[in-house]
């Protein structure tokens, strides 16, 4: 019989997959348990909807990508901070005050995403990278100056 995949199953198949499996096996575990669904002509219209739809969403996210990258790239972000002799920092400035120096500027930015590769502690301009989507990685200047 042959089966759409409604979930990962180890050893036989993955989600969104169609194959082929035993008539026994399908009706007495995948089906009850709704880990897979018959391949009729409407269950196979319905998957390739589905997918249709799944790829103009991941499209759509890439495009936002995209454009957050030019704009956060167009602009310097700049943090005020405190500083003790010799324009050293107390404290430094994190992932999580360049999300929020961001927030402030209109472009809301999980801190998450932000990759700062040691903390921030002196004064001037630093460049960290922003990953916004799986292929787009955005280059953003933070200046740091003395409040």
């Amino acid at each position: 019989m042959k089966v759409i995949f409604q979930q990962d199953v180890p050893g036989q198949g993955r989600k969104g997959e169609v194959k082929e499996v035993s008539d026994g096996y399908a009706r007495n575990y995948l089906i009850p348990r709704k880990l897979a669904v018959p391949a009729t002509e409407g269950n196979l219209r319905r998957l390739d909807a589905e997918r249709t739809k799944q790829a103009q969403a991941a499209q759509q996210a890439y495009e936002a990508a995209r454009a957050l990258k030019a704009a956060l790239e167009a602009e310097a972000v700049t943090i005020a901070v405190k500083t003790g002799g010799g324009g050293k920092l107390f404290g430094a400035v994190t992932a999580e005050k360049i999300a929020e120096a961001l927030a402030r500027k209109g472009h809301p930015v999980d801190r998450r995403k932000i990759v700062v590769k040691e903390p921030l502690r002196t004064l001037g301009r630093h460049t960290v990278d922003v990953k916004l989507h799986a292929d787009v990685t955005a280059r953003l200047v933070v200046e740091l100056v003395e409040a």
